[in-house]
């Protein structure tokens, strides 16, 4: 080990072992690709940093110096087809490999990265190309991805290359064959730490979805990600679930595992099944496991204790409040406890369990030491313990490593997030009297009704817990006595039916577990939510139609 993570950051410990304070230190050029990857792999080469396996039984080990070499020969690629400093390039690439070789790369050569799920239609290429004036895409072979991307090339001018990875297609370039015939000797490019590195398009739950610029500084904040939260160790095997297509990924897949000098368990699978992630799990001996509470939740309804998960130490839960019935019945099974997250496509991890704090079920826990979060009021004034109000970060002191450049192209978004040295987050929480912070929602998602304010969280996350919901959304509904009513659409679990009896249990259920006040007025069974292509319910979809009604 060369402890990479002592040379950009200064920390400050208590006499238990936990973070206090700590500050970041780097040059004016850091790149994390020269400067993280590159630097493991001249002194530990064989050091391993990535093992890959896909559902059909195939496996690959990567070390850092098998990463160096790829990305070399995959920016060299790259480079003698167009590619150069400033250009974006947008990547939908599932969970392939070859998404690690490709993201190391574009960073080598200064370019932006675009990361993109595989589920993006002919109207979602067409927007983000057109949008961020994308000059490449490089696609999975995989699914119809490529065939959308085909169709929407003639509405997009500014797309000149497209390379295709596991098939083949005429007009596109074959991934492995021009990497495989390009030189691995790669001269450092000069970029700047404060340049742009990696863009993100939004969740977009409503409107069009906002560009989501970041500098190479953003790689570096995820040290906190993966040493202060995830608890990954040099040595062993981290596993964060998600699609390369989210932010999820980079967060845990690549930056902070890295700068841990780790090696990252990467699983290329088609569709989630819990019994084959209960299997990894147990045959590759993962030792830190973080993935959305719902992926918990379906491993719960399996056989969790006949698996051999003796490896696993640490679990970490985001992208969604975690429900205390899922902490307590993992805590149950496996001795350990989910340790919550919460971040934004514009920042990296804002607030957390960090290891060493002991979680209480279904808080997302305090602010992380490198950003100074709090919670106001509508007029911007900080609000005491147990009075609900908009998370914020406040950048009067300095703007946090994390913290997005803007919105790309749109001042006016930025200006409104942004302004008066405080980042609005959009998100609302309540702080208790020990600093814990407890989600509520969405500022657009509190449902105002008989003068109270509601938060759809807490009435989903009771909901959640009944044996017939699989899956619900909460929203308000306009009514003229109340303003609105508390509506719940709900997906029913297997072997349930919709019925008068099912729904008025459900609305009991409510009251019994939380103030009555807080019980679905309305019930609407589905058969499925609205979900952006990233995953996340649509409440204003929901909202929406039940105002055209």
């Amino acid at each position: 080990m060369i402890n990479l993570n002592e040379r950009f950051v200064d920390e400050v410990f208590d006499d238990k072992g936990r973070i206090l304070k700590y500050s970041f230190k780097y040059p004016e050029n850091f790149n994390f690709a020269y400067d993280v990857v590159d630097e493991i792999a001249k002194a530990e080469p064989d050091r391993r940093a990535m093992l890959w396996c896909d559902d059909n039984g195939e496996e690959k080990l990567f070390t850092y110096g098998d990463l160096k070499k790829y990305s070399d020969m995959t920016a060299n690629m790259l480079r003698d087809r167009g590619i150069e400093k400033g250009d974006l390039v947008m990547v939908i690439l599932k969970r392939h490999y070859q998404f690690w070789f490709t993201i190391l790369a574009l960073h080598k050569l200064g370019a932006v990265i675009i990361p993109a799920t595989f589920l993006l239609t002919k109207h979602d290429v067409v927007y983000r190309a057109n949008s961020a004036s994308v000059k490449a895409i490089i696609c999975t072979g995989e699914g119809d991805t490529a065939e959308h991307v085909d169709s929407a090339m003639p509405e997009c001018p500014t797309v000149k290359l497209r390379i295709m990875v596991n098939g083949k297609r005429e007009g596109w370039v074959d991934f492995m064959e021009a990497m495989n015939s390009s030189s691995d000797k790669l001269e450092r490019v000069p970029t700047k730490a404060d340049e742009p590195m990696i863009l993100y398009f939004s969740s977009g739950t409503s409107g069009h979805p906002k560009m989501v610029l970041h500098s190479h500084t953003y790689a570096l904040a995820h040290l906190t990600t993966a040493k202060y939260w995830h608890h990954v160790k040099p040595d062993g095997l981290h596993f964060t679930i998600a699609d390369t297509g989210w932010g999820k990924a980079v967060w845990g897949k690549l930056y902070g595992q890295m700068m841990m000098e780790s090696c990252v368990f990467v699983y290329d699978f088609n569709k989630f099944t819990p019994k084959d992630i209960l299997s990894k799990l147990e045959k590759y001996k993962i030792t830190t496991l973080c993935c959305p509470p719902t992926m918990f939740r379906f491993l719960l309804q399996e056989d969790v204790a006949g698996y051999d998960l003796s490896s696993l130490e640490y679990c970490t839960i985001a992208g969604e409040a975690l429900n205390p019935d899922v902490f307590n019945n993992w805590y149950s099974v496996t001795g350990i406890k989910l340790m919550e997250g919460f971040g934004q496509t514009e920042t990296t991890l804002t607030i957390a369990n960090l290891y060493g704090m002991e979680p209480k079920p279904g808080s997302m826990g305090k602010p992380v030491p490198h950003y100074d979060v709090d919670i106001v009021d509508e007029d911007g004034r900080s609000v005491p313990p147990g009075v609900t109000g908009e998370v914020i970060i406040r950048t009067d002191n300095g703007v946090p490593l994390g913290l997005m450049k803007e919105y790309y192209r749109d001042p006016e978004r930025t200006k409104e997030a942004w302004h008066d040295d405080i980042y609005h987050t959009g998100d609302t929480a309540w702080r208790d009297e020990d600093g814990y912070f407890w989600y509520v929602g969405r500022v657009d998602d509190v449902i105002k009704s008989s003068g109270y304010r509601i938060g759809p969280f807490e009435i989903e996350s009771v909901l959640l817990e009944h044996p017939a919901v699989m899956e619900c959304a909460v929203t308000g509904v306009p009514d003229e006595l109340r303003g609105n009513l508390v509506k719940a659409t709900i997906v029913l679990a297997t072997g349930y039916e919709p019925s008068d009896e099912l729904k008025k249990e459900l609305q009991n259920y409510v009251k019994k577990e939380t103030a009555p006040y807080k019980y679905p007025r309305v019930v609407e069974f589905v058969d499925s939510l609205p979900k952006t292509v990233n995953g996340k319910i649509r409440r204003a979809e929901i909202r929406n139609k039940d105002k055209n009604k």
